[in-house]
């Protein structure tokens, strides 16, 4: 199946609903581009909107999904705007804060801030629109990181919380792809977000935790971590493989985690 923009294949997703979190910049932003391209109606979360998210058409919605009950909100106020969810795309994450720490340098409250954002708000998020989801026999995208697999390759408290979301996305397929839901995974290594090229996000930390500039550690990235394609990932090149996995043209794929990372990881 292609995955070019314009392409002549109909991912069959025109009129279809669909919910994206983490939707203000990088991967999420990409995604509600994508949908919104393929004629999807998408209800867009973000802790902050921003004009680019504004202006693809998406109805955005502000909210917070690590409060309590910042998930169950956001999709009740999705499924008045647009009813029934075909798709569900969880993408929200994030972590920066801790982003060059050892393990003993990050503390409980730490721990618990990296889960929340990047485990219990796809969980929460996940439990409230199942049933909607189950009614449509539709699909969910949860993107985690290749630093599941390769837990030394990141912050400790990421990585682990990235595994543990890996790890849901085959334990929601098992007990829900016989209702008709499909659940899969979508796994980038480094992309061309504000994570490696804004100062204070974790390039920025990481280039100052080594002494070198940030233009030159993202200049010298992709050949130091093993990237065959010698550059980094740009986010519309992981909207595109979500796209394919919210198609029914996939509806065989169930389960499976996807590797986006120009081959980083060497393993069969």
């Amino acid at each position: 199946m292609q995955l070019v923009k314009g392409s002549l294949m109909d991912l069959q997703l025109k009129d279809k609903t669909a919910l994206v979190t983490g939707a203000s910049r990088g991967i999420g932003l990409a995604v509600v581009e994508r949908l919104v391209e393929e004629g999807v109606r998408v209800v867009a979360a973000a802790r902050t909107s921003s004009p680019a998210l504004r202006q693809t058409g998406a109805f955005v919605v502000p909210v917070d999904l690590t409060e309590p009950d910042g998930p169950e909100r956001l999709v009740a106020a999705a499924r008045q705007e647009v009813g029934e969810l075909d798709l569900l795309v969880n993408n929200v994450g994030g972590g920066d804060g801790e982003a060059t720490a050892g393990f003993l340098d990050v503390d409980d409250e730490a721990w618990q801030q990296i889960f929340g954002v990047n485990f219990f708000a796809t969980v929460k998020t996940t439990r409230a629109a199942l049933p909607s989801l189950i009614r449509q026999h539709g699909a969910i995208v949860n993107i985690s990181s290749n630093g599941a697999r390769i837990p030394s390759s990141g912050p400790v408290a990421y990585t682990t919380a990235k595994a543990a979301l890996t790890a849901l996305g085959k334990a929601l397929a098992e007990e829900f792809g016989p209702q008709g839901v499909r659940i899969n995974t979508v796994s980038p290594g480094p992309v061309r977000t504000a994570l490696w090229e804004h100062p204070e996000g974790y390039g920025g930390q990481l280039a100052r935790k080594l002494g070198v500039p940030q233009e030159q550690l993202l200049a010298a990235l992709p050949e130091q971590v093993g990237m065959l394609t010698g550059r980094l990932i740009e986010a519309g090149e992981v909207a595109d493989l979500v796209a394919q996995l919210c198609s029914p043209r996939a509806g065989s794929i169930m389960g499976a985690d996807y590797l986006i990372d120009g081959g980083i990881l060497k393993s069969a």
